[in-house]
């Protein structure tokens, strides 16, 4: 099969296009014949040398995919060759056929094409694992993502606004706070010329954020504990702002408030297929009524995937990136 290959830790340019062994699915597998890969940020890091894939995962990049299941492995049950589908991958995307354990497989829901699939699985699980799972987002709540035009923001956005909370996002651009406004956001922040911290206790009336989705990481962290209400809930998935910072213990004291950090990728299977499972019984209904939808910058050719890095390391688009198969 193709697969796009990483030749050299780099830029862009050491992403090409190869001829490489089909995968072949342990027993609790299926093979996907893959229509289309979605583009995360994990994906440009592991380009560069930073973030290798987890022990048993194939080598090329990307951790979600849509298409249609061409192998069962024998202790497989629930579905079937031909079934159209998406999935939360490991690693493999990039490439025209993936193994991948059968807990980690959606339907492709109703309403959304199967190329569109793709952009769903790794900001469905990351979103809802977080914010509802593990932060308990409640209806009436106030609730701050950051990055509202990313991938992981859109569906925030839409997510926290069906379940009733009300929601304010940081963006970088007119264009991307209009966007966010559109899915739903009832505030949008420029994080280039506003202070967010202001914006949202007046939003609040003071009160502060309930549960902060926060993709910086330390350069955020001061400022998002000093945000949030009291019993509030910092959940950290990303750290483009840095790894290392001071946390002032008494401000969470005094505010009986949390910082949770996680990640996806690297989970035991079981933990996955739990994720999996709760999107589907909970998420997917949303996306099916309409209220949840993919948010799609642009389908480019497998081929292509070093355009499509460029593009996501430029940091204009609003949305998932995908690649066709």
């Amino acid at each position: 099969m193709r697969a796009i290959t990483i030749t050299a830790p780099g830029g862009p340019e050491v992403l090409a296009i190869a001829q490489v062994p089909d995968p072949e699915p342990a027993a609790d597998e299926v093979v996907i014949e893959v229509a289309a890969a979605g583009l995360n940020r994990a994906d440009l890091l592991q380009r560069q040398g930073l973030y290798p894939p987890p022990p048993g995962a194939p080598p090329y990049p990307g951790m979600e995919c849509s298409g249609r299941i061409s192998r069962l492995g024998s202790d497989v049950t629930g579905w079937k060759v031909g079934d159209e589908v998406c999935a939360l991958l490991a690693g493999g995307g990039y490439a025209e056929r993936v193994a991948v354990p059968a807990g980690q497989v959606l339907p492709v829901p109703d309403g959304v094409s199967v190329i569109d699939a793709a952009a769903l699985p790794e900001v469905a699980c990351t979103v809802h694992s977080n914010v509802v799972t593990l932060a308990g987002l409640a209806p009436g709540e106030t609730f701050l993502v950051h990055g509202g035009a990313s991938g992981i923001g859109t569906m925030a956005i839409q997510l926290a606004r069906a379940l009733g909370a009300r929601v304010a996002c940081t963006a970088g651009s007119a264009a991307k706070l209009d966007r966010c406004r559109e899915l739903g956001a009832d505030l949008a922040i420029s994080y280039i010329s506003e202070d967010f911290i202001a914006a949202v206790s007046d939003f609040t009336g003071g009160a502060g954020a309930n549960v902060i989705l926060d993709i910086m990481g330390a350069s955020y962290l001061e400022r998002n504990v000093s945000v949030l209400a009291t019993g509030g809930r910092l959940m950290v998935i990303g750290l483009q702002g840095g790894t290392r910072a001071e946390l002032d213990l008494n401000a969470l004291l005094r505010k009986r408030a949390r910082v949770h950090a996680t990640t996806l990728r690297g989970r035991p299977a079981p933990e996955k297929a739990a994720i999996v499972s709760a999107v589907r019984e909970q998420v997917w209904p949303l996306v099916e009524s309409g209220q949840v939808r993919p948010v799609i910058e642009t389908v480019l050719p497998l081929a292509e995937a070093d355009q499509a890095h460029q593009l996501m390391e430029a940091g204009r688009q609003v949305g998932k990136i995908l690649l066709s198969v």
